[in-house]
């Protein structure tokens, strides 16, 4: 281990003789594989051929690309091939990089790390070579984010250039992951850790001069029932002219993968046979099904009025009736209603679908289903009785142990809602030697206590509005 300092010019020499001393020369590594199995020498006797591991955007410069030459020997003024985007490009000048010191050149061979800027449509990742050589490299492989904030601007009338800005530094930076979670409505910023978060605030502070504020990022909950239930619902309006009119009858029930047709239903201690004329199964862009049988029997609905139907059904499943949250895995069966030769219309089947699927789902016993993820974490021997127990705090269960390179491994399942600033609290644990990775596993049904707190925060949430 080397302790350096740049800026102070410490321990920078002893570092840059052991890279020089130690590391190989690039004639001496080994071939660099493509992405269709060929092997690229590093040869200045080879095409040339350049990949791009980095890209920034400084103040009247623009756009800076830098590169390192695998193959080849790289002049200025050669046109070359990006084979990423199946686009020309020409390379019109080159620079030998040294922190923020760059010293044109007129050439750069197989090993050599460079800059070059002006280029038109070239990110980190893209390969450039010689248009008959064909060559792409595989990118780089990042590590997955380890910390989820919400990020918003502190007044309205920034929200524009902060997107701009975050986007630009995200470019410069892959392990900053930039999304905007339509069903939670945040944008939210994936990093490696609370400080590698901080450093992009810092960029808004003192270089953008934006005022910016992290929020605790809200819980893709899920919406699900547990027992079969019965709704109905009469839409009428009438304002002179021709009014609405549609009556819908339908039951819900839980739906499992592989459960059969259904028969008969017995609802408030009756039995009632069902006549399937028709299924239409919908796969939920969120995770799960929406099953919706067509059981209407001697025209009580004209067919042309079940797609009205459905449609109001998916825009409760959208928004669910506890938390507003999406629900998932349930089967409607629409088996009677009414409707009228002049007054029913498209709209009024689509209110009436919709508040049916609303009052059935309300008594047929609601669940809040939460995200479940399995987290695997590396830690000292001598923490692990602390980390364990950090765990278990959390709401984890855990499902196995075991050793590897030197750390105890513990394989955990743990709700989302209970990690929020997890890596924080690790490596103030383990004092930064622990290391941990999550990967979404499934979802399950939140204890009974939980489920209380959510629908209170919602109510009061609906009430603030």
């Amino acid at each position: 281990v080397f302790c350096v300092c740049a800026a102070r010019d410490m321990g920078v020499r002893r570092l840059m003789e052991f890279i020089c001393n130690v590391a190989p020369n690039p004639g001496e590594l080994a071939p660099v594989e493509t992405i269709d199995g060929k092997f690229i020498k590093m040869d200045i006797n080879g095409p040339t051929s350049i990949f791009v591991f980095q890209t920034s955007i400084e103040q009247h410069v623009g756009e800076v690309t830098y590169f390192k030459v695998i193959s080849g020997i790289l002049k200025e003024g050669m046109d070359l091939i990006n084979t990423t985007k199946n686009s020309k490009e020409r390379i019109s000048q080159i620079y030998c990089v040294a922190g923020k010191t760059r010293m044109k050149v007129s050439e750069m061979q197989a090993g050599d790390i460079g800059a070059t800027v002006k280029l038109k449509d070239v990110k980190h990742n893209h390969t450039l070579c010689d248009k008959d050589a064909e060559i792409s490299f595989p990118p780089l492989k990042y590590p997955a984010p380890r910390y989820t904030t919400a990020i918003k601007a502190v007044n309205e009338s920034d929200e524009e250039k902060m997107g701009e800005y975050i986007h630009k530094l995200a470019e410069e930076d892959p392990t900053y992951i930039i999304e905007y979670s339509k069903e939670l409505k945040q944008i939210l910023l994936h990093g490696q850790g609370e400080y590698h978060i901080n450093t992009l605030k810092w960029y808004f502070d003192n270089v953008y001069k934006i005022d910016i504020q992290f929020l605790k990022p809200k819980i893709p909950y899920r919406e699900t029932i547990t027992k079969i239930a019965a709704g109905d619902y009469r839409h009428r309006k009438q304002s002179g002219g021709s009014g609405q009119f549609g009556e819908v009858h339908l039951v819900i029930e839980p739906f499992v993968e592989g459960m059969p047709v259904p028969e008969m239903y017995k609802i408030d201690g009756k039995e009632m046979k069902i006549s399937l004329r028709g299924t239409d199964v919908t796969e939920l862009s969120w995770g799960g099904k929406l099953v919706f049988c067509n059981c209407v029997v001697g025209g009580s609905i004209d067919a042309r009025f079940l797609p009205a139907i459905l449609k109001g059904i998916m825009e409760k499943m959208e928004e669910g009736p506890l938390t507003g949250s999406y629900a998932r895995d349930i089967r409607v069966c629409v088996y009677d209603g009414k409707m009228h030769p002049v007054d029913s219309n498209e709209i009024s089947f689509r209110l009436a679908g919709r508040n049916a699927f609303s009052a059935a789902f309300k008594i047929a016993g609601p669940k809040i289903l939460e995200p479940i993820y399995d987290v695997e974490v590396l830690v000292p021997s001598d923490r692990l009785g602390d980390v364990m127990g950090d765990l278990q705090g959390r709401r984890a269960l855990i499902v196995g142990m075991s050793s590897e390179k030197g750390f105890e491994k513990i394989l955990a399942k743990v709700p989302l809602k209970e990690m929020n600033k997890y890596s924080t609290s690790l490596s103030s644990i383990t004092q930064g030697r622990a290391m941990f990775k999550l990967k979404f596993s499934n979802y399950e049904k939140v204890p009974a206590e939980v489920q209380e707190e959510l629908l209170k925060a919602y109510e009061a949430e609906q009430v603030e509005d």
